[in-house]
């Protein structure tokens, strides 16, 4: 572990990524981009997904495994993770449903300043960095206005879906809950989870044990391959990555109207598809304009913080 981030630190820096990743259009990626600990955590889960572990053992024990996989950064990330997983499912589902326009707006601000404060870590921009970054922005908003498919409850989709969403969970900008929303998955999945926790039964366990394998494979792969592009190619990837962030504010921007309905898991009808519009537009009825405003300046300002706690702790 790194020993300039306190075990507190890391604990909420995973609570943080954990309520991300309950909400679709946030991206825990985003979380540990923004808080320094993004390539860490990357060479963490590809160290533990190898064989590198066991050839650790062999020479030095269980010591010697446990720096292998970074075991201290990885035990207190995941704790706070955990708190966060189980927040996000009951209390920011809540919000979203209750108050999306505060708690979008707090979003919208922390990514905003994200972009800016991620953009200053690229040395210097030529043509390659440049189209990166046009090329990710337009990837990102493509991917905020695409239609949602209808699910299939298979278990082998299930799998692949765990799959394509926590790929997502590394990239910042793109958020593995709105990879299953795409995937028409959300409300099955995270309803499994919810109903697990509530109420212990082998049919949701069955169906998270599969969704977890296809992280675990989803992992493995995809975190060897952007350890690979920061290895070689920081500066492209760090433009692309940015602008990945800045597409997707149109996912986290408050005030919407809502375009198409879905029916989910418990037969209520929620938002499909929903379109970005003017605060002052006709079809929103309250735009909460003056608490928005001071949310989206909440979320920009604790990037400022972050940054220099980050700046303090690099000059340590």
């Amino acid at each position: 572990m790194n020993s300039k981030i306190s075990k507190t630190g890391l604990i909420l820096r995973g609570f943080a990524m954990g309520i991300a990743e309950v909400i679709p259009g946030v991206s825990g990626g985003t979380i540990a981009f923004i808080s320094g600990i993004y390539t860490q955590l990357l060479d963490a889960i590809k160290a533990i997904l190898s064989f590198e572990p066991i050839t650790a053992f062999k020479k030095d024990g269980w010591k010697g495994l446990w720096a292998k996989i970074d075991g201290d950064f990885m035990l207190y990330l995941l704790i706070g993770m955990a708190g966060g997983l189980i927040l996000g499912v009951f209390v920011i589902t809540h919000l979203m449903e209750n108050h999306p326009i505060p708690l979008w707006s707090f979003f919208f601000g922390l990514i905003i300043a994200s972009t800016w404060f991620i953009a200053k870590q690229i040395p210097a921009w030529n043509l390659t960095t440049i189209g990166l970054f046009v090329f990710g922005t337009v990837i990102a908003y493509l991917y905020t206005v695409v239609s949602p498919t209808n699910g299939n409850e298979a278990l082998w989709f299930v799998f692949i879906s765990g799959t394509i969403a926590i790929s997502a969970l590394l990239l910042p900008g793109i958020s593995g809950s709105f990879i299953l929303l795409l995937l028409g998955m959300y409300a099955f999945v995270v309803g499994s989870v919810k109903n697990l926790l509530i109420d212990f039964n082998t049919g949701y366990l069955l169906i998270v044990f599969v969704f977890g394998l296809g992280c675990l494979l989803g992992l493995a792969t995809f975190s060897r391959f952007l350890s690979w592009l920061f290895k070689f190619y920081p500066n492209p990837t760090l433009a692309l990555l940015t602008g990945f962030m800045l597409g997707s504010l149109n996912k986290v921007w408050p005030w919407k109207i809502i375009v198409s309905w879905r029916t989910n898991s418990e037969g209520e009808e929620v938002a499909l598809l929903e379109k970005s519009v003017s605060p002052f537009h006709i079809g929103i009825e309250n735009p909460q304009l003056l608490m928005a405003v001071f949310l989206m300046v909440l979320g920009a300002s604790l990037m400022f913080i972050f940054d220099r706690l980050e700046l303090k702790r690099v000059q340590k």
